[in-house]
């Protein structure tokens, strides 16, 4: 059984809140939670104890995926999903045996009551072990409910309960944990240097029953925006994907996508309904900082700025009369009804106006290519950046102390 999982979609002028540029929400493959990807869609170290070693180069292709195979296997795990659901009986009751000699019908008619509950399998999908004593990636959307159970197998059939950390309130990620010491890990690749045409294997539950599903491909595309739709229509925007032809399945949700070195360089999140062999995956490096912040502060978090605001381009600078044609122009939202800046933000404490326009963040320039949305990104709550900002004509700069997204 897959549930569908509701999603909220952002206003076109954010609030900065670290909110990546139309990314609303979710995605695929897990039974947990079953998506596709619509028609339609716009393809525009870690460190552990146990670390996979390079494979030597003097092995064949199938000889590098089967090393790899062996290796990872033991690392992914089975995220199934319990929960208690209504039970029926069937009893038969006469809609006229109050009525003699009203029907010349003379027979009961089916009927259903509940009667209890029962502990059921609703749904699974893939995680990936991440630290020796027992953190596991997956999708967020795989374990988006709480008012459910959530039990890992490892590969070995062993079972554990296991606790959700934390859900990344803007990425398809999330972090569980069982209690359970010396795992082994896989180590996490820079998916900044990969390449179209790379060998790819992907590992995962498909369909929730055939753990560690093997398929091997290659990357198809980087740097994907796709919406995923769930089979009641509901949908995300996913930007950044990695795009492969290794086969992703439901059930494959939250495994990890390999290299042929045994090196994670994604998370399976998606794949294309109404297509061929094409899946996405969520580039490692993107849940790199989720990793480090659960470690270190149990949670993850978001930098917050605090503003509403509408990327410039070459159309806006002719229409509203700017003198430049970049950077992030703070203003109102649509019907004037929500302020420019939000009051008590840390824009607000830095003393940033609507009107003004940010120009640079930390030294980066803010183009429609480099959104303040993506930049503010790689910043964590309490850093102190500098803006570089445009008002009434003076370029200036101003330090804000970034804060925390709630």
């Amino acid at each position: 059984m897959e549930e569908a999982i509701n999603k909220k979609y952002f206003l076109r002028i954010l609030i900065v809140s670290i909110l990546m540029s139309g990314l609303v929400g979710f995605i695929t493959g897990g039974i947990g939670a079953k998506y596709f990807l619509g028609e339609n869609v716009g393809v525009v170290g870690n460190d552990g104890n146990e670390e996979l070693s390079y494979i030597p180069p003097d092995q064949s292709q199938e000889e590098k995926v089967i090393e790899v195979v062996r290796e990872a296997s033991p690392v992914v795990v089975s995220i199934i999903l319990t929960a208690e659901v209504p039970v029926f009986e069937k009893y038969w009751e006469n809609p006229f045996e109050d009525f003699p000699g009203f029907s010349p019908f003379d027979f009961p008619i089916p009927q259903y009551r509940q009667k209890g509950t029962e502990k059921k399998q609703i749904g699974g999908g893939t995680g990936f072990i991440i630290s020796s004593d027992g953190l596991i990636l997956t999708n967020r959307h795989v374990v988006e409910e709480t008012n459910i159970e959530y039990t890992v197998f490892t590969n070995d059939g062993k079972k554990y309960e296991a606790e959700v950390l934390a859900r990344d309130p803007l990425q398809d990620l999330a972090v569980l944990k069982i209690e359970k010491s010396n795992l082994p890990v896989l180590k996490l690749a820079d998916s900044d240097k990969l390449q179209t045409g790379q060998t790819v294997v992907a590992i995962g539950n498909a369909l929730g029953e055939f753990k560690n599903t093997v398929s091997v491909g290659v990357i198809s595309g980087l740097y994907r925006t796709v919406t995923a739709y769930s089979e009641s229509g509901r949908s995300e925007t996913l930007q950044e994907l990695i795009q492969t032809d290794a086969a992703i399945n439901k059930g494959n949700s939250g495994g990890p996508l390999l290299n042929l070195k045994g090196e994670v360089i994604g998370i399976n999140v998606a794949m294309a309904s109404g297509a061929e062999n094409i899946g996405f995956a969520i580039p490692i490096n993107k849940a790199k900082k989720d990793i480090q912040q659960v470690k270190e502060k149990g949670k993850i978090s978001y930098p917050f700025l605090g503003i509403r605001y509408v990327l410039i381009n070459k159309e806006i600078q002719e229409r509203i009369n700017l003198t430049v044609d970049y950077g992030a122009l703070i203003i109102r939202s649509e019907g004037q009804s929500e302020p420019a800046v939000v009051p008590g933000s840390a824009a607000d404490e830095a003393g940033l106006k609507e009107n003004d326009i940010i120009l640079e963040f930390q030294g980066e320039k803010i183009t429609q290519e480099n959104s303040l949305a993506k930049v503010i990104l790689k910043y964590s709550p309490s850093d102190e950046v500098t803006l570089k900002i445009l008002r009434e004509g003076e370029e200036m700069e101003v330090r804000v102390v970034l804060g925390e997204w709630e």
